[in-house]
């Protein structure tokens, strides 16, 4: 992107890497933090000034204290459109990529950055068990120094005392980290606004507000409903699901990963993972694969929904097995059966060490193994699980 385009975005939850990787990857550029009250104050008082002190390329972290810097970086790019000159970070989506489009539309590419993937750990020589990946995460300092029994509670303070109180301003917070902790408890689960808003103790539209600030601030997703017909996804419910696992059980309150997978939200966590590692593999190939999820009024159901060009798709159930039988695919048979020829692979992805197909041609496969061989870009082809060897 930064061949390409004058300024590069790169968004995504706080301590998710967004400035060491720009730093990493650009070590000579300079680097201007708004994070920094009189950094930010520079910016209202004399911004032109501000941007002389540093030398291009240079790296503006945390763009969304100082949002009014945009209008004055589109007139030097207009001056210069040469690329790589100027590399954002900014936390609090939504809103900052409102400022961006307003500001920098054509002149800026936008790349999310999510918390590292297994994959990426394994890459890295760091070998950890998918279990203890889902319960811990994968913020980078987990993988270097910190315990997450002492970061968690410092993430979560912080992200209270300065996402919330400054977007938000709620009063009391003691009601926002309860309504978190509500919502760590329903990931992977079908939102409901109503007894989110119950069980927190606060009005079903303040519920709705403070989700928004977790959808912002990269903590949450909602996974919209896949229907043939697509009006029918803006009326039905979305499904919840926490971008990072480990910060989503830490919130629930699990400390140790045996207490998880003993407990009754092993498939919700499981599920919550699934998708998560098909996002962060999304996300790090620059694909645009919509992921949805499926449920009927009778209670079908499919976790995920990855739609493809030509308004085909590929079905996956997520199950906290390993060894899934063909009663645990009927939920991905009523779908095929309600979108005919829509629906072109199925799999149950399970915790299964060696591959195998059902009679209903549903793939039972491990996850690492499904991550490895998709290929969306074959769908047109036929399929986009390649080399099974079947």
């Amino acid at each position: 992107m930064a061949e390409q385009f004058p300024a590069v975005l790169v968004t995504g939850a706080r301590q998710a890497g967004k400035t060491s990787i720009l730093r990493h990857l650009y070590p000579h550029a300079s680097y201007l933090s708004l994070d920094l009250p009189a950094n930010a104050e520079a910016v209202d008082a004399a911004p032109e000034q501000l941007l002389d002190q540093y030398p291009e390329p240079v790296i503006i972290d945390e763009i969304q204290y100082a949002p009014t810097l945009l209008r004055y970086l589109k007139y030097r790019i207009d001056a210069d459109r040469s690329p790589g000159r100027y590399f954002l970070t900014g936390s609090q989506v939504f809103p900052l990529m409102q400022d961006v489009s307003e500001s920098l539309a054509g002149r800026c590419a936008v790349l999310n950055l999510h918390t590292l993937s297994r994959s990426e750990l394994l890459d890295a020589g760091r070998q950890i068990a998918e279990t203890s990946y889902i319960f811990l995460g994968g913020y980078p300092e987990l993988h270097v120094r910190a315990k997450a029994g002492l970061w968690f509670p410092a993430y979560v303070a912080t992200y209270l005392e300065r996402d919330v109180r400054n977007i938000l301003r709620v009063v009391d917070l003691q009601d926002f980290n309860r309504f978190l902790r509500v919502c760590a408890l329903r990931s992977s689960q079908v939102l409901n606004y109503s007894d989110l808003a119950r069980d927190t103790g606060i009005a079903p539209k303040t519920a709705r507000k403070w989700l928004g600030l977790l959808q912002t601030s990269a903590v949450v997703a909602l996974i919209e409903p896949y229907f043939g017909n697509r009006t029918k996804r803006i009326i039905k419910a979305p499904k919840l699901v926490f971008l990072d696992t480990g910060l989503a059980v830490f919130l629930a309150g699990f400390r140790s990963d045996t207490d998880l997978f003993a407990s009754s939200f092993a498939g919700a966590f499981w599920g919550s993972h699934v998708c998560g590692q098909i996002m962060r593999q999304a996300a790090s190939r620059g694909i645009t694969t919509p992921i949805l999820h499926w449920r009927t009024a009778n209670g079908a159901e499919v976790d995920l929904v990855l739609e493809m060009d030509g308004g085909t798709a590929t079905a996956i159930e997520c199950k906290w097995k390993e060894h899934p039988d063909i009663s645990d695919a009927a939920g991905l048979r009523a779908l095929e059966q309600a979108e005919k020829g829509r629906i072109k692979e199925k799999y149950l992805v399970c915790r299964t060490k060696v591959s195998y197909k059902l009679s209903d041609g549903t793939w039972v496969m491990n996850l690492s193994e499904w991550l490895k061989n998709w290929n969306p870009n074959q769908y047109e082809n036929g399929s986009t699980i390649k080399n099974q060897g079947e």
